[in-house]
């Protein structure tokens, strides 16, 4: 494998362990990216750009990034908060006075960032140009009345989050939240993200699909095996497991270039791995090359801070969240305790560590049945902290 790029001394492990994904992990095109204090210190790529294609990964291909777009997303209400725009502590129908109906009237923001609000769900499945369209979308979460009492638990919003983000920031700023996201991170920072693919940035987007799930015979993913209770929520119709999984009917398709234009910043976000670094690089502090800081000390304090812990009602296992983004535990590893981010199904990353200054992106177009801990990431993140 021809892999490409550039690697900071002593970050060689990370070299190592990408091209080990490609030798042992069944990866087809992958790229990977880590900022420390500010600064590229990985930036590598290898493989095909589409993921049942001969074409190579170039050095600007990017990928649909499914669940890793929320992490992208929850630095949007952290920084309405920040400039007095949003308190974290109304109720989401202040903001968005249709939220109230059908026993939400005291859901509040942070309740809704943390996956407390309790609407992972909806009674009836949305199209996908229903769920593409922001008017109808919002409208059904917003009228949807809650599995449990909001509040008193925590469960993943894997769909649904697009909506509730979606109409909370539009209510507050007028704009769409792609729109947010364009103009106010991506844009200044000079990223390769997009939440709502344009048209003219289509061409670099390569196809994802699933890839056979192989180990080297010294991986710790052998020695981890779903709990039986996991795999009974995934194959039960009427769990709240499949049904948040299932909440746009038929499942869409990743490929299709509707989906991929789509604001649907639970799901849908198309980025590069080095956006993805760099974008949390910005989080904690200045960045090479220029652009703002992110995150004020408090704002940072805020994201890294837990929200939500404990057995998570739609992932079954234990989980750990913050304002939006996934905390380090056993369900999602990171660097260390202190990293903040989030997976996306099937296999990209991103997150940021500010106890090490680093962050870190992944992106694939090989799709594996992991929700939260894929393999190959997990083995990038131990090169990256032998490096360190």
């Amino acid at each position: 494998m021809d892999v490409q790029g550039t690697v900071a001394a002593g970050f060689e492990p990370v070299r190592d362990a990408f091209l080990r994904n490609f030798e042992e992990r069944g990866e087809r095109g992958a790229a990977v990216a880590v900022y420390r204090d500010g600064a590229k210190v990985v930036d590598l790529w290898a493989g095909t750009r589409d993921v049942d294609g001969a074409a190579p990964w170039a050095v600007d291909t990017a990928q649909i990034v499914r669940s890793a777009t929320k992490g992208v997303a929850a630095a949007v209400p952290l920084l309405l908060h920040q400039r007095g725009q949003l308190d974290l502590d109304a109720p989401v129908g202040t903001y968005w006075p249709e939220f109230k109906a059908a026993g939400k009237d005291r859901v509040t923001v942070r309740q809704l960032l943390a996956h407390r609000a309790g609407v992972p769900v909806l009674d009836r499945p949305l199209s996908l140009a229903e769920a593409v369209d922001l008017e109808t979308a919002t409208a059904a979460i917003a009228a949807q009345a809650p599995a449990w009492e909001p509040g008193t638990a925590h469960g993943y919003h894997a769909h649904t989050f697009s909506w509730l983000l979606s109409g909370l920031v539009h209510r507050v700023t007028g704009r769409t939240i792609g729109r947010w996201v364009a103009e106010e991170i991506a844009r200044p920072l000079g990223l390769d993200l997009w939440i709502g693919l344009p048209d003219d940035e289509a061409h670099r987007v390569g196809r994802v699909g699933p890839v056979e799930e192989t180990e080297p015979a010294d991986s710790p993913a052998l020695r981890l095996r779903p709990k039986p209770a996991v795999t009974a929520a995934y194959r039960d119709p009427g769990s709240l497991t499949r049904r948040a999984f299932g909440v746009i009917e038929p499942a869409p398709d990743e490929n299709d270039p509707v989906y991929r234009a789509a604001e649907l910043p639970g799901s849908a976000g198309v980025a590069t791995a080095r956006a993805l670094a760099r974008f949390y690089a910005a989080t904690l502090g200045p960045v090479d090359g220029g652009g703002p800081r992110l995150f004020a000390p408090a704002t940072l304090t805020l994201a890294r801070t837990e929200e939500s812990a404990g057995p998570d009602r739609v992932l079954i296992v234990g989980t750990r969240f913050g304002l939006g983004h996934m905390l380090h535990g056993p369900a999602s590893p990171l660097l260390g305790p202190g990293s903040f981010g989030h997976p996306g199904r099937g296999g990209s990353l991103g997150f940021a560590d500010p106890d090490t200054g680093v962050s870190f992106g992944y992106v694939t177009n090989g799709m594996r049945k992991t929700v939260t801990a894929d393999p190959r990431a997990q083995a990038l993140i131990r090169a990256v902290r032998a490096s360190l």
